[in-house]
C-alpha cells in the first residue's frame, strides 16, 4: 500500500469543450443544466448520434508561426490554452522555475489521427499534402511536441495514451516528477479530438447511443463522443485558497479489451490506493465525479462499487451527459469540472438521467444540488483496465 504524499498546488486551471471555452462558459452550463450535446454534424457519412463538438476550430488555423503544426487537435490545444489566462500563468511558472524544472505531462487518446485520416482523404499524386506533410503531425506525441515548443519548456516531456484514464494520469505522473525531484512544476494537459475513426470505430463496437448518452440509466444506450482541451498547473507552493491535488489511485486489471472486471477489482486497488495517498477514508469524501459513459457494463460496476464502498452522503454523478465522452480528454475536463463544482458548492446532477440503474446507490445525483465539497474524487477507466483516480480538496480540510 503506498503511503501518503505532499499535496500539490493547482495555481491555474482551464478547459474548453462544447460547453465552449473557459471556466464560466463551463459553470454557466453546469448551473443552467444545458447540454452541449447535438446531432452528429461532423461525419459525412450519416451517423446517427449525439456529439459534443467544439465550434469554429476548421474557421481556426494556427497562428502563422506555427502553421507546420497545423491540424484539428492542435488547433484545439491553442484555443484551449487562451482560455482564463492559462498561457500567461504557465509562462509566467517557466519564468520562476526556469524551463528546465517545468515537466509537460500530456494525455491524448486520438492524438493525430484525425490529421492523418485527413492526410489520406486529400492525397496529391499519392503524398500526403503539404499542409499536412510535417511527420511530426502523424505521431502519438503530436500534442506534446507541440506545446512543448508553445511553452518553451525544457524538462521531461511526457504522453500518456492509456485510453479514456490518458489525462487522469498526467496528475499522478506529474506528481512523482516533483516529489522525486525531477522536476519543480509541472504542466498537465489532455487533448482530443473528433475523428471519424473514433466515431464509427465505437459505433463498430456497439457502443454509441443513436440521442444524447443516459449515463447510469436503467435504459442507456451508449456513450456520446466529444472533444476538449484542459490545462492545469501544478506546484508545491501557492496560495492557500488554491486547490490541491490530495492524491490519486492507479491500476489496471487487465480484464478485457473493452470491458471492466465485473466485480470492480481495478476500480477498488484504485480507490484503495486513492485513500492510501490522501490520507483520506470514504467517509470524507463529499463528491465523486464518476467516469459514468453510460455503456451497459461500465455503468453497472462502477455504481455497484460506489453503493458499495461510500456512505449514502457522499454526493455522485457523470457530466458526460453535459459534454460527451471526450476519450483522451475526458480525465482533465472532469478534474476541471470537479475543482469548479468545488470552488462553487455546486453538486452537478446527472443531465439526460431520469430511471437509475438498479445498481445504483442512493450516491447518484440526477439533479444539481448545493453542497460544500471539502474533498472530491474524479474516476477514470479507461480500455484494457487503465483506471486512475483522483484526489481534489484543501490541505487541511476533512
Amino acid at each position: 500500500m503506498p503511503s501518503r504524499i505532499p499535496a500539490l498546488a493547482i495555481t491555474a486551471f482551464t478547459a474548453t469543450s462544447a460547453l465552449g471555452r473557459g471556466r464560466a462558459a463551463h459553470l454557466e452550463a453546469l448551473r443552467l443544466e444545458r447540454s452541449g450535446l447535438r446531432d452528429n454534424d461532423f461525419t459525412s457519412t450519416p451517423l446517427p448520434c449525439a456529439i459534443g463538438r467544439v465550434d469554429s476550430l476548421e474557421q481556426a488555423p494556427l497562428p502563422a508561426g506555427w502553421s507546420t503544426q497545423d491540424c484539428r487537435n492542435n488547433r484545439l490545444a491553442w484555443l484551449g490554452l487562451q482560455a482564463d489566462g492559462f498561457l500567461h500563468a504557465a509562462r509566467s511558472a517557466i519564468e520562476r522555475h526556469v524551463a528546465e524544472r517545468v515537466a509537460l505531462v500530456v494525455g491524448t487518446s486520438t492524438a493525430s489521427i484525425g490529421a492523418t485520416e485527413d492526410a489520406y482523404a486529400r492525397l496529391e499524386d499519392g503524398r500526403f499534402p503539404s499542409r499536412l506533410a510535417n511527420p511530426q503531425l502523424h505521431t502519438p506525441h503530436s500534442p506534446g511536441l507541440f506545446l512543448q515548443q508553445v511553452f518553451g519548456t525544457r524538462g521531461p516531456c511526457l504522453t500518456v495514451a492509456t485510453a479514456c484514464s490518458s489525462s487522469a494520469k498526467v496528475f499522478a505522473k506529474a506528481e512523482r516528477l516533483i516529489r522525486t525531484g525531477v522536476a519543480d512544476a509541472a504542466i498537465v494537459a489532455g487533448v482530443d479530438t473528433l475523428c471519424g475513426s473514433v466515431l464509427f470505430g465505437f459505433n463498430a463496437l456497439e457502443l454509441v447511443a443513436p440521442e444524447p448518452c443516459r449515463p447510469f440509466d436503467a435504459a442507456r444506450r451508449g456513450i456520446s463522443i466529444g472533444e476538449a482541451a484542459g490545462f492545469a498547473l501544478l506546484e508545491r507552493d501557492a496560495d492557500a485558497d488554491a486547490p490541491r491535488l490530495l492524491g490519486y489511485g492507479e491500476s489496471c486489471d487487465a480484464w478485457h479489451m473493452s470491458t471492466p472486471h465485473p466485480e470492480g477489482l481495478g476500480a477498488r486497488r484504485a480507490l484503495a490506493d486513492a485513500f492510501a495517498r490522501s490520507g483520506r477514508e470514504p467517509g470524507d469524501v463529499d463528491y465523486i465525479n464518476l467516469h459514468g459513459t453510460a455503456t451497459a457494463k461500465n455503468d453497472e460496476v462502477e455504481a455497484a462499487v460506489v453503493a458499495e464502498v461510500f456512505p449514502a452522503r457522499t454526493r455522485a454523478s457523470s457530466t458526460k451527459g453535459w459534454t460527451g465522452h471526450t476519450l483522451g480528454a475526458a480525465g482533465i475536463l472532469e478534474a476541471v469540472l470537479t475543482l469548479l463544482a468545488m470552488e462553487q458548492g455546486l453538486v452537478p446532477g446527472t443531465l439526460n438521467t431520469t430511471r437509475p440503474d438498479p445498481a445504483c446507490g442512493p450516491q447518484l445525483a440526477l439533479h444539481n444540488e448545493a453542497r460544500t465539497i471539502r474533498t472530491a474524487f474524479s474516476h477514470s477507466f479507461g480500455f484494457g483496465g487503465n483506471n486512475c483516480i483522483l484526489v481534489f480538496g484543501s490541505e487541511g480540510a476533512r
